[in-house]
C-alpha cells in the first residue's frame, strides 16, 4: 500500500511538471542574405565555409502567447561541399508588442540544375524577451525558392510551451 502512495504522488509529481505544447505554424518570406561571406577551404575547388544574415517577413505570422510574428533576421554560418551546404544559424523574431523570440536552426541545401532545395530544415525555440522570457519550443520548416534572386518562402509548424 505505502510503495502504492508513493508511485501515485511520483506520477502526479510528473504529470503536474509537464507543460503543455501549443501548436503554431506560419509562413515567411526571407530576402537574398545581405552580407553574404565565402571563404574557400582550399582543400578541393567545391569546398567553402560562409557566413550570411537575412531580413524576413511574415506573410502568415504564427502566434506565441497572444503574440503575432512581424519580421525576422535569420544569421546562419554553412560548410558547403560541392553542391551541399550544412546550415545553422540563430533567428531573432520580433513580434507586434516589440518581444523577441529566439531560436536556433540547421537544415541542408542543395543546389543543382532544378534550382536551391532546402532540405530537413529544424528549429529549437530556446527562449524570449518580455511575456516570452523562458519560452521553449520545436518544429520544422519547408522551404521554396522565390523566383531567382536567393529569396526562400518557409512553411513552419511546431509547437510551444510556456513556463509555468
Amino acid at each position: 500500500m505505502r510503495r502504492s502512495a508513493l508511485l501515485l504522488g511520483f506520477l502526479l509529481l510528473v504529470a503536474a511538471s509537464v507543460t503543455a505544447q501549443t501548436p503554431m505554424a506560419g509562413v515567411t518570406l526571407c530576402a537574398p542574405a545581405k552580407p553574404d561571406y565565402l571563404i574557400r577551404a582550399g582543400d578541393n575547388p567545391g569546398h567553402s565555409y560562409g557566413l550570411a544574415q537575412a531580413a524576413c517577413t511574415w506573410t502568415k505570422p504564427w502566434e506565441i502567447a497572444g503574440l503575432k510574428s512581424t519580421i525576422g533576421v535569420g544569421t546562419q554560418i554553412s560548410e558547403t561541399n560541392g553542391d551541399t551546404s550544412k546550415v545553422r544559424g540563430t533567428f531573432v523574431d520580433t513580434l507586434t508588442n516589440g518581444d523577441r523570440a529566439y531560436y536556433t536552426f540547421e537544415f541542408s541545401l542543395q543546389t543543382g540544375a532544378g534550382g536551391p532545395r532546402v532540405m530537413d530544415h529544424k528549429w529549437q525555440l530556446t527562449g524570449g524577451s518580455g511575456k516570452l522570457s523562458g519560452v521553449k519550443g520545436q518544429g520544422t520548416c519547408t522551404a521554396a525558392a522565390v523566383g531567382t534572386d536567393g529569396s526562400f518562402n518557409y512553411d513552419c509548424r511546431g509547437e510551444y510551451s510556456l513556463p509555468r
